[in-house]
């Protein structure tokens, strides 16, 4: 399997620099600072990258588990909402809210929802985050 990068540069202070975050073969690059991070400044932060390839590795696991139980999904779209919290430890990424709707013909809510829990435990950035934050999961079926 192939190694992934990414990149960050940052110049300044924490308060009042900034800086660039970059995927390996930029994909995505966006900048990045104190207000984005903790406030509500322009740019992005490291959180929501994280929420973003939770997200994405997600959905793919789901799509595979619903084409696995025999009903192709035509989507799946999944949001994750990253919390950053101040604990005594410091800083500290403490839960994950993935919310996920899929457009699968064929499929009732229970089996749908079922589904969901165990590619939730088996998506490998879950299985990564999983020990350190609690990851919560809605699911919503749409035909």
């Amino acid at each position: 399997m192939p190694i992934r990068t990414a990149s960050a540069r940052w110049q300044g202070n924490l308060t009042e620099g900034s800086g660039t975050i970059r995927t390996g073969k930029g994909g995505l690059e966006g900048n990045y600072s104190f207000k984005s991070r903790f406030e509500e400044g322009e740019g992005t932060n490291p959180e929501e990258l994280i929420g973003a390839a939770h997200a994405g590795c997600f959905s793919m696991a789901f799509s595979k588990a619903l084409a696995d139980a025999g009903t192709t999904p035509t989507s799946v779209e999944t949001t994750a909402k990253v919390h950053l919290d101040k604990t005594d430890a410091g800083m500290t990424v403490t839960r994950i809210e993935l919310d996920t709707v899929g457009e699968v013909p064929g499929i009732d809510q229970a089996q749908f929802a079922k589904l969901a829990e165990t590619a939730k435990q088996n998506c490998p950035i879950s299985r990564l985050l999983s020990p350190g934050a609690e990851i919560t999961l809605t699911t919503h079926l749409t035909t």
